[in-house]
């Protein structure tokens, strides 16, 4: 029997309220997978400018208090407050401080901001991204003290909250207050860029409150590193197992300027638990749901709506109905295969690979159409703006984002590509198999959970011609085995439901927090 009844989930992204990137996806939906199996969770997320907390039904608390928050040369008090609502049994504070109020984008700043402030350029972090996290950070611990609440377990998401087990257990107060609490870091992706550390170290000691050897033993490469600084006290894990053995035994770890060597180098193992999915919000029997024109069962093989989808996509695009730029006029064809993606334009996604893939089958004369959506790098849009110009009957390359646009090219496609360089889980590979989209990857990280013929196809080494090479067994199999495709579609959907549900997943994670009362210092 669990001892575990009470989580806290602190996070910077929740879906139904405030989501940039798959962080929004886990924080939410593990959460209410675990008030399904009875535990009580509450959420602590910042109330960012754009929410508005009275109009989403969040009261307040008339909880409030002063948070410490010095800067190097300067001893300050920043001051909190608590609104407090429910999002599917899941009990939620959003933490009013002015330093959240400002901010009218997650992590960057917007048109907006620029227009008011021209320093605050759209897409630049936020300059105080560091105080924002240790804010949300300390107003956990200091809530739970005010409400009189030692929760069994604080799951504390990415970088931006990764120093909650060091204040819990090296702050006084603090200290003497949380020993029943066990702590879980889980690391979405440990890519550069993602770590949320800081250069300035007499800073993050004064921002943090932490003692000067637990800074100094924090550091990598000269950086003091959140996820280094909460491991010592915490279970840390990431979002699958592949990815959890990549950083900790390959040179992938490069991707993160070697914190998964530095961790096994203090004898830190990263768990690794593959992030689930809920099928019912991609299931494409109910058409409604998801703006899709025509129902259709991949689990049975009926992919009669696929087809309804598919027409709808290509007039879409050629009507010129769509919120996004269009570049390419594709003509639907009876019998080519349609090749799909939908994803960040970036190096990281090996877009550019696809590019020069897509290339080398155009030019050699293959049959088949591609739709490709999303925005990125500057080069990678410019790359695929060319293909399309270069193949306008073949290929339609869709600059922008837009969720239902999204919907109806996976419904519509017969394969979707994710060339990554790395990649800690991936949910789209869900997302496409779930609607009879069969996923051609590159075996890393968590894509590993796609294998070859089962319920999809793979490649390994990260070259054009092999990524290529898999896109035309692909093709061989689709003209010449047509069974065996919906064979794949349906045992790739059995997969994801005796697999992937959150439901199952949350099952690692309780067994995750059981590890995690045993580190506790009772």
């Amino acid at each position: 029997m669990s001892q575990i009844k009470e989580v806290y989930t602190l996070t910077r992204e929740y879906r139904d309220l405030a989501g940039a990137g798959g962080l929004k996806d886990v924080a939410q939906e593990l959460s209410e997978a675990l008030v399904r199996k009875g535990l009580k969770v509450t959420v602590f997320l910042p109330r960012y400018g754009f929410l508005k907390p009275k109009e989403l039904g969040f009261k307040e608390t008339g909880v409030s208090f002063p948070v410490d928050m010095d800067y190097a040369h300067e001893e300050r008090r920043e001051d909190v407050a608590l609104w407090e609502g429910e999002i599917n049994g899941v009990r939620i504070f959003l933490i009013e401080a002015e330093r959240y109020a400002e901010k009218l984008g997650i992590y960057t700043y917007t048109e907006e901001e620029e227009k008011r402030e021209p320093w605050k350029k759209k897409g630049m972090g936020h300059i105080d991204y560091f105080a924002m996290n240790i804010l949300l950070q300390k107003t956990a611990l200091c809530a739970a003290i005010r409400l009189g609440e030692k929760p069994d377990i604080a799951h504390c998401h990415d970088g931006h909250t990764a120093c909650t087990p060091a204040l819990a257990r090296e702050i006084m107060g603090f200290r003497d207050y949380f020993p029943p609490t066990g702590f879980v870091i889980t690391i979405h992706n440990a890519g550069l860029g993602y770590h949320q550390d800081v250069a300035d170290l007499p800073f993050a000691k004064a921002n943090t409150g932490l003692p000067w050897w637990v800074i100094n033993d924090s550091l990598l490469n000269n950086s003091f590193n959140p996820f280094l600084c909460g491991a010592r006290y915490a279970v840390i894990n990431t979002v699958s197992e592949q990815y959890a053995k990549e950083l900790q035994e390959t040179d992938l770890d490069a991707h993160t300027g070697w914190l998964g060597h530095a961790l096994k180098e203090r004898g830190i193992k990263l768990e690794g638990i593959t992030n689930g999915i809920t099928p019912e919000n991609f299931d494409p029997r109910h058409p409604e749901k998801l703006g899709l024109p025509a129902a259709f069962d991949p689990s049975k093989g009926d992919l009669a709506g696929k087809k309804i989808c598919r027409r709808e996509l290509f007039a879409k695009i050629n009507r010129g109905e769509l919120k996004v730029k269009v570049y390419g006029k594709p003509q639907d064809r009876e019998g080519w295969p349609l090749l799909t993606a939908v994803s960040r334009l970036t190096e990281q996604k090996g877009i550019n690979v696809l590019a020069q893939a897509l290339r080398l089958l155009y030019e050699s004369g293959e049959e088949f159409l591609t739709v490709i959506l999303g925005t990125g790098t500057p080069e990678i849009e410019e790359s695929l703006i060319a293909l399309a110009k270069d193949f306008p009957d073949k290929m339609a390359f869709l600059l922008g984002y837009d969720p239902a646009l999204a919907n109806l090219i996976y419904a519509a496609g017969d394969f979707f590509v994710i060339p990554s360089n790395y990649e800690p889980c991936g949910l789209t590979d869900f997302m496409a198999q779930l609607m009879g989209n069969l996923p051609i990857v590159r075996h890393t990280g968590g894509l590993v959970k796609v294998k070859d013929g089962f319920n999809g196809f793979v490649y390994v080494e990260q070259k054009p011609e092999e990524l290529a090479g898999a896109i035309l067994r692909a093709f061989e199999v689709f003209r010449k085995n047509p069974e065996k495709i919906i064979q794949m579609i349906k045992q790739a959907v059995a997969h994801i439901y005796e697999n992937y549900t959150w439901d199952k997943v949350s099952e690692k994670y309780l067994a995750l927090y059981e590890k995690a009362l045993k580190l506790r210092p009772l």
